[in-house]
């Protein structure tokens, strides 16, 4: 029922409107509205703190449906639980009580680890903190933060200490109106152009001592990582569901477009792409509920994820890129959504960990455990 709830949602008030959103770079509040209201959003908060308290499993199924739909709307909807993650894994009640319940209220939310010289390489964040009295002082760049315009507050990664790597960083809750707090320009994409991206610049912003994450000093890191696990999941869903509306697409059109007398369907060499097509999606689909029901579980995630993230990303951009292929010339304009699914695509190989740090994830996973 809710995946069925979902499909619905992604069918009326998703791609009748995705390719304006797309040509317009239109930040699509009314469809996030109406998913907001219908209970499809922040699926994992915990009822005692206003959300739903659906399982990460239930949470990937709803996102699949949002990819599916157009894959810059899901990811818009998705920064959001991104930056809840962190709180939610090492927050005091107190946090959770303020911060989820504001998200559950309907506001927005986005994550700040990201910098112009620190991307893949978390550790070289060089956002710093410093403590000055009851208050932490909050100065330096984030780069490419989905939904910064529109956020009610951010979680931000910053460095308290002066020794280098993940022993210094702590995380913040910093509301967006703080004095101080400068939001960038609206980043010009290649896809996902209703997803809006942006820098942040923070100028001595003042937060109080309470809105470090947990009270703790130097536990950032950890709380960054375990976003990061409980987030993959949920792009990999982005993608499988963003992979399954460009088979679809194409599907229909090679039983629609016709050569040498016959609907192109039935030319072996579209049908086999097509074949595999659903393969790939069916086994990233399965990689990605893995993920998912091991998170439910209270397992160690961390390998689960990243195969899942990985193999989701790359397929995604090998479906959709076979898609305008089946489009042909078609497929190279705008006139059909082929084009447009295949440059939202390519955003999973990079953000969330891009397909070579998943890569090196599974390779160290691996290596601990077989040594």
């Amino acid at each position: 029922m809710l995946r069925d709830l979902a499909r619905d949602f992604a069918d009326e008030e998703i791609m009748p409107y995705a390719a304006q959103w797309e040509k317009e770079g239109e930040f699509p509040q009314a469809a996030i509205r109406k998913a907001h209201d219908l209970g499809l959003l922040n699926c994992t908060i915990p009822e005692k703190y206003g959300g739903a308290g659906m399982s990460f499993l239930d949470e990937v199924i709803v996102n699949e449906e949002f990819g599916r739909g157009d894959p810059g709307f899901s990811t818009i909807t998705g920064v959001t639980m991104l930056a809840c993650h962190p709180v939610l894994y090492g927050g005091t009640e107190e946090q959770k009580n303020e911060y989820l319940r504001r998200v559950c209220d309907g506001k927005y939310a986005s994550y700040c680890v990201t910098e112009p010289a620190a991307g893949s390489d978390v550790q070289g964040i060089r956002t710093s903190a410093v403590l000055d009295g009851d208050e932490y002082i909050i100065n330096g760049s984030k780069m490419w933060i989905g939904g910064a315009r529109y956020a009610d507050w951010f979680f931000v990664l910053a460095r308290t200490g002066t020794e280098n790597g993940y022993k210094s960083l702590s995380g913040f809750i910093v509301d967006a109106d703080s004095p101080g707090v400068e939001i960038g320009k609206k980043e010009d994409k290649m896809g996902q152009r209703c997803s809006d991206t942006r820098g942040i610049t923070f100028t001595d912003v003042r937060v109080p001592k309470e809105n470090l994450v947990g009270l703790k000093e130097n536990n950032g890191w950890m709380d960054a990582m375990v976003a990061f696990d409980r987030s993959r999941p949920m792009l990999a869903s982005h993608a499988v569901g963003n992979a399954r509306g460009a088979m679809e697409e194409a599907w229909k059109y090679a039983n629609e477009r016709e050569t040498f007398g016959k609907p192109i369907f039935e030319h072996q060499s579209i049908s086999f792409m097509l074949a595999d097509m659903s393969t790939k999606i069916e086994a990233a689909r399965l990689l990605t509920y893995q993920a998912a029901a091991a998170i439910d579980n209270g397992e160690e995630v961390t390998l689960k994820a990243a195969h899942a993230k990985r193999f989701a990303a790359d397929i995604g951009m090998e479906v959709t890129t076979d898609a305008v292929q089946i489009f042909g010339g078609y497929g190279y304009s705008e006139e059909y959504p082929a084009a447009r699914r295949m440059r939202g695509a390519k955003i999973y190989q990079i953000f969330g960990g891009s397909s070579q740090i998943q890569r090196m994830i599974i390779s160290r996973e691996i290596q601990s455990r077989l040594s």
